[in-house]
């Protein structure tokens, strides 16, 4: 009746879910599956509005109605501005429970986009642009071929802001592997610094075991790095950011380790560190035994667990079998858990 795309943040899950594009206009990165092999194509407004007509037949318009409209799929921004304001405001005539609109976009895209041009989608009802920084390193993004640079995302990032529409950015620990941990966490850092996003989600890395990333990682060429590796990156990542009125969100996604690096970095920075610290501190079995019930069971939130001694039997027993069963197995298997919760590829195979 009508389109929906694949991926929507976790925060806009009873969001309307309105189709604008299909699939991704970059669609050549090394990290995110869910688009790969699929064209991308721009949808007419008509094609929009039909579907808006659809919804409205569908769910109620009044009173317990929708209160979020999230424009699918990952850059609705490359739509010319009149477009957008064209469906925004339908969205809101056919909808008036509807109390914000929000999207992704990437970061190029939101470059491009003018301030002005962006302060009358602010006007319209665009609250909130959600976009995939991943990382703030030139070398990191090129190792991922992200598809833009350390200028464009934070040009990109100052128009909205200047706009007054919130921004989310998502940076991705672990995404520069051993070899460019440090520089991950300090470059991001300090564009993060600059922009000063309403929000900073964090979105631990995952290798889909058909990527790119999987590849060199078997030719030697990417070191993946442990969850204490990662959590010690984001302990860095955290020492060098602003206390700047930003929300820090570990909580809201559940390949991260620690939910409770949670907070705001003016009014929790102090916290969020003492966190990683709690969980640096623990004895290297500890670690490992608490990474294998958070990854095996997504949403613990509690160090507490590893004081309970049947508990850590139990997994001593379980880690000693992983890495019996070939070299660094532990890692190997808690990767594969991860990659198990990332959006499904829609072929067999990963485009180059």
């Amino acid at each position: 009746m009508f389109e929906q795309g694949a991926i929507r943040p976790p925060n806009e899950a009873d969001s309307l879910l309105v189709r604008v594009t299909r699939n991704c206009p970059w669609n050549r990165c090394h990290i995110c599956p869910p688009f790969k092999g699929l064209k991308f194509s721009r949808r007419s407004v008509e094609e929009v509005k039909k579907d808006i007509d659809q919804m409205a037949k569908l769910y109620p318009t009044q009173g317990g109605g929708p209160r979020a409209a999230f424009l699918q799929d990952a850059d609705s921004l490359v739509l010319p501005t009149n477009e957008l304001l064209e469906i925004i405001g339908y969205i809101r005539e056919k909808f008036p429970s509807i109390e914000r609109v929000t999207t992704y976009a990437r970061a190029k895209t939101m470059k491009r986009k003018s301030i002005e041009d962006l302060k009358q989608l602010k006007a319209a009802g665009l609250t909130r642009i959600h976009s995939g920084m991943e990382s703030g390193s030139a070398n990191v993004l090129a190792l991922i071929r992200k598809g833009n640079t350390p200028d464009d995302i934070l040009s990109g990032g100052l128009h909205v802001v200047s706009s007054g529409i919130s921004l989310s950015e998502y940076i991705m620990p672990g995404v520069g592997g051993r070899r460019f941990s440090e520089e991950h966490a300090k470059e991001t850092a300090k564009i993060l610094n600059q922009i000063r996003p309403d929000f900073i989600r964090v979105r631990t890395f995952a290798i889909h075991p058909l990527s790119p990333i999987q590849r060199m990682i078997a030719e030697g060429s990417f070191e993946p790095m442990t969850d204490t590796e990662i959590v010690a990156e984001i302990r860095l990542l955290l020492e060098h950011l602003d206390e700047m009125p930003s929300h820090f969100r570990c909580g809201d996604f559940s390949l991260n380790l620690l939910m409770n690096v949670d907070g705001r970095l003016d009014r929790d920075k102090q916290a969020m560190i003492a966190e990683t610290d709690r969980y640096l501190r623990l004895d290297p079995l500890q670690q490992q035994a608490f990474s294998l019930i958070q990854r095996s069971y997504p949403g613990l939130r509690s160090l507490d667990v590893v004081d309970n001694l049947d508990f850590m039997e139990k997994a001593r027993i379980e880690i000693q079998r992983l890495d019996a069963l070939e070299p660094d197995g532990f890692n190997k298997a808690l990767r594969a858990l991860m990659a198990r919760q990332l959006p499904p590829l829609p072929s067999n195979c990963w485009p180059e």
